[in-house]
């Protein structure tokens, strides 16, 4: 099983955003029982929280599904639960760094979503710019990019 875990700075918006676009990627797929996919945050700051409702409307406005949640931050003691932590900005592994040591990411643990697509480069915060169709394109290219290095790959870490 390969174990993935998006992280971002609240949990609220870009990380469960690609928890749910990637469990229906593998979905559609047919291979939803070779993954296990959460998400959680690189602070504390939302926790607790469900969901920002603009990042909920802008998965149902493409028809992804998704549950009601919460918010949870990343915990040192997890760190051997996920073959790879996805992040969607600098910050983030900075953060993930931090949180489970860097060791993790000098492994290759953590990666930034982008890299998957070909590019070095982070997913604007839609906390911040308000552009969550702008957050759920690059998500979706992201995840999308991501099932293929897997099934590319066999589907094995």
């Amino acid at each position: 099983m390969i174990r993935i875990l998006f992280v971002c700075h609240g949990n609220i918006c870009r990380s469960p955003m690609a928890e749910f676009i990637m469990k229906q990627l593998v979905r559609e797929a047919g291979c939803q029982d070779k993954f296990l996919i959460s998400s959680a945050a690189a602070t504390s700051e939302e926790e607790g929280s469900d969901m920002y409702p603009n990042a909920k409307a802008e998965l149902k406005r493409h028809g992804i599904k998704f549950t009601q949640r919460r918010a949870r931050k990343l915990k040192r003691s997890e760190a051997d639960d996920w073959d790879v932590i996805i992040v969607m900005d600098r910050e983030n592994l900075e953060d993930v760094a931090y949180i489970i040591g860097s060791e993790a990411e000098s492994e290759g643990k953590v990666k930034l979503l982008m890299s998957f697509t070909g590019e070095n480069r982070e997913i604007s915060d839609p906390w911040y710019t308000r552009n969550f169709e702008r957050a759920y394109d690059d998500i979706y290219r992201g995840c999308v990019a991501l099932l293929e290095f897997y099934t590319n790959r066999g589907l094995r870490v």
